[in-house]
């Protein structure tokens, strides 16, 4: 809906993934943000995908993201309204976030 009425959506340019336990059809699992971090164009996250009963990590993957402006087909800076909703999420779970072994930590210009 977003990108619709906005004409402004994410598009992810890079991934870095790691397979640490096999997952099998019926095996229950919870995904979790465990990284997040953004500057004026880019978004920096990182996924864990944990098993739910032995809550072992399953996988992860790392993903940078563009802002883009969909009618200019060209990366935009973000909002002050999506700013301050990502600033807030940062500084609500930035105690959270496990930044050991980013790969894409070099790529946000702050």
């Amino acid at each position: 809906h977003s990108a619709k009425t906005t004409k402004k959506s994410t598009m992810v340019v890079e991934t870095h993934t790691t397979y640490n336990k096999e997952v099998k059809e019926n095996d229950e699992v919870n995904v979790f943000i465990s990284y997040f971090d953004h500057d004026k164009k880019r978004l920096h996250y990182k996924l864990e995908m944990m098993d739910k009963e032995t809550n072992k990590l399953s996988s992860t993957i790392e993903m940078l993201s563009l802002h883009v402006d969909l009618s200019k087909r060209k990366v935009a800076e973000f909002d002050d309204e999506r700013t301050k909703l990502m600033d807030a999420f940062i500084n609500e779970n930035k105690q959270k976030f496990k930044s050991d072994n980013l790969k894409f930590t070099g790529k946000l210009k702050k």
